[in-house]
């Protein structure tokens, strides 16, 4: 028994400086998007598709949107599509994705964002909860990531305690629910989904 601990506490000796490492590494992704995000948004010289643009090339890489896009319609909803419907769901969901997020920079003025905390509850799961801080009020949003091979993505977000992957879920379900994957697609096609705002 004794030492079963002993191997225990070795190793939890040897993962921790792995971890915190990798915790490290999420926080400063984070902090590096999110100061180039706030860069483009500052920026004067850019028109407002021009901003929208880079600031889309800037967080491609760190969201998954294609898990999400999966994670949102749920297994249920995926299996019940063919090849070429989940081609077209995948490239709307991110789409509207992208579109939401852009629309809600446009409501930025001139608010900070902190990073106060970074926690890892599994093994290949970092949490990394922000602040949007303005002068009267501050604003959580906590961005999940997942371990893609080598890579940290983020597979969700949170705003105000609110997931935007159960959000959407909750919407897929719902329209599936009494319709057809074709209509899911033809309100994809032709509206935006409401999600979190912060």
């Amino acid at each position: 028994m004794k030492k079963l601990i002993l191997l225990i506490s070795f190793l939890a000796i040897l993962i921790s400086p792995v971890l915190a490492g990798e915790k490290e590494e999420v926080q400063a992704t984070v902090r590096a998007k999110v100061d180039e995000v706030l860069n483009h948004l500052a920026n004067k010289a850019l028109d407002k598709k021009q901003k929208g643009e880079k600031i889309i090339a800037t967080i491609n890489p760190v969201f998954d949107f294609d898990r999400m896009a999966k994670l949102s319609l749920g297994k249920t909803g995926w299996v019940q599509m063919n090849e070429k419907q989940r081609t077209e769901f995948l490239s709307l969901f991110v789409k509207r994705l992208q579109e939401s997020y852009l629309e809600k920079l446009d409501l930025y003025t001139d608010e900070k964002v902190s990073i106060d905390a970074v926690d890892q509850p599994e093994e290949n799961r970092i949490n990394v909860v922000t602040n949007l801080v303005s002068k009267d009020d501050k604003k959580e949003m906590i961005y999940k990531f997942y371990k893609n091979g080598p890579k940290w993505m983020v597979y969700d977000v949170e705003i105000l305690g609110v997931s935007i992957v159960a959000t959407y879920r909750s919407q897929f379900a719902g329209i599936l629910k009494t319709g057809t994957v074709e209509d899911l697609l033809q309100k994809l096609r032709t509206s935006a989904f409401e999600v979190p705002t912060a």
